[in-house]
């Protein structure tokens, strides 16, 4: 009987640890359906303002995976667009939300005169065995995903194309322990020279201090690897097409996107990637040696800002609450080139502005007992978490959670957007999500 007593222990104790121990069934998961490399695809968006369509490029096979291993399925749901990926039989063990400059231009005027397309890219961990692919697109009217392509990757087929690229240099800004577990800032210089490439790394260094002196990332520093990578440009600076101004320079970046100065993007998303095909990237920041104000970025690809404008730091943690966290603008008052970029009907996806149409899945809890929603602007709400009215562009319908934040005038992030930013942060190293905004 004690024997009997004893081997039921064993067993209830081999049960826990296998099932209860975190993270290791779904490591082992991950391992048993994908290699610990990436497969990059590259596809086009083509449409105008009514309608859009997606075509496979071309897949790549690139030898680093720095995503989490735990964490294969996306939670959030964020983003104008979604990749989802499918194993035989139709189990869901891969997906991810992100954002196009393509999405954007559809809501311009342009958009309504002429159809376009653009190439765009993205990375899913490397499959053992075949699985669909499928790619989705938010209907903006309605806030639900509709699918937009879907098809079938062998990872042997001799069409992936598995040629390496060229490797350049790599500084360690910090390292702080194995991609998987950690959120890996790589910096790419945009406009930088050869003979520039001392300043770059300067540059990058002060940013990346810059960073972990603003909560909530000052708590946060020892989750993060931060990479540089030098890849130099023929040319210093970026496009002014405004001016007519071109510059050769590596990733084509140029300000007067949509014919805003300010806005500084790049189309050019195959040679971003490829400046990151061998190292390990969960987020970029492309640098740009430029004293000009300017910035933009997409969620879950880039973030782009330059370097030695007076505001070039407040720009940069501003944008990376775009591509890092999936945060929104909260201005309402400067010009833009967007027409009804948010309909008044539905909820945001960003979780940092409200239509109040689902306000119970955006920040109510962290309202102070007694605060009005809507929240008037004045004492004493102003300096506390509310509903501000004014954000997402529009002055009305749309709402914010403090009068001042990063998001809205770089007055520093509010509790809301921390949390975010503390939740990608969490996701991204497979923490237990523990950790609080001040």
């Amino acid at each position: 009987m004690k024997r009997i007593a004893s081997l039921f222990f064993c067993l209830r104790v081999l049960f826990l640890l296998l099932f209860n121990c975190p993270g290791l069934p779904a490591q082992e998961d991950f391992d048993s359906r994908f290699e610990r490399k990436s497969l990059r695809i590259d596809f086009a968006l083509s449409g105008n303002q009514s309608r859009q369509y997606a075509a496979l490029e071309q897949l790549r096979e690139e030898p680093v995976w720095a995503g989490p291993l735990k964490n294969s399925i996306d939670t959030f749901e964020y983003g104008g667009y979604y990749v989802k990926v499918y194993a035989p039989g139709g189990q869901l063990i891969y997906s991810r939300g992100f954002n196009t400059l393509f999405e954007e231009w559809r809501t311009t005027d342009e958009a309504v005169l002429q159809t376009q397309s653009w190439t765009n890219s993205l990375s899913i961990p490397f499959p053992r065995q075949p699985v669909t692919v499928e790619l989705l697109a938010r209907e903006r009217s309605t806030n639900r995903f509709a699918p937009l392509l879907e098809w079938e990757v062998d990872p042997q087929s001799p069409a992936i194309d598995r040629s390496p690229l060229r490797s350049w240099k790599t500084v360690d800004i910090q390292r702080k322990g194995d991609p998987a577990g950690k959120v890996d800032l790589v910096f790419l210089p945009e406009g930088y020279t050869e003979a520039e490439m001392e300043k770059f790394d300067a540059d990058a260094h002060r940013f990346a201090e810059a960073l972990f002196r603003t909560p909530p990332y000052d708590r946060r520093q020892e989750d993060f690897n931060v990479r540089a990578v030098h890849l130099p440009s023929e040319e210093s600076g970026a496009d002014l097409a405004g001016e007519g101004v071109y510059r050769h320079t590596a990733l084509n970046a140029g300000f007067y996107t949509f014919g805003i100065d300010r806005y500084l993007t790049t189309r050019d998303l195959r040679s971003v990637r490829d400046a990151v095909w061998n190292v390990p990237c969960d987020a970029i920041f492309i640098l740009v040696n430029s004293s000009l104000y300017g910035g933009g970025g997409m969620y879950n690809f880039y973030a782009i800002g330059t370097a030695d404008n007076e505001r070039t730091i407040r720009v940069f943690v501003h944008e990376l609450g775009h591509s890092f966290a999936g945060l929104a603008d909260e201005y309402f008052q400067s010009s833009v080139a967007y027409n009804d970029f948010y309909h008044l009907d539905v909820e945001p996806w960003e979780p940092n502005i409200t239509t109040l149409v689902d306000f119970d899945g955006k920040w109510k809890d962290l309202l102070p007992a007694g605060t009005p929603v809507p929240t008037p602007p004045e004492a004493p709400y102003t300096e506390r978490v509310g509903v501000f009215e004014g954000g997402g562009y529009l002055a009305k319908g749309i709402y914010r959670p403090m009068d001042h934040c990063t998001m809205r005038d770089m007055a520093g992030f509010c509790p809301v957007c921390q949390r975010a930013i503390l939740k990608m942060i969490d996701f991204l190293t497979d923490q237990p999500g523990t950790d609080v905004p001040d």
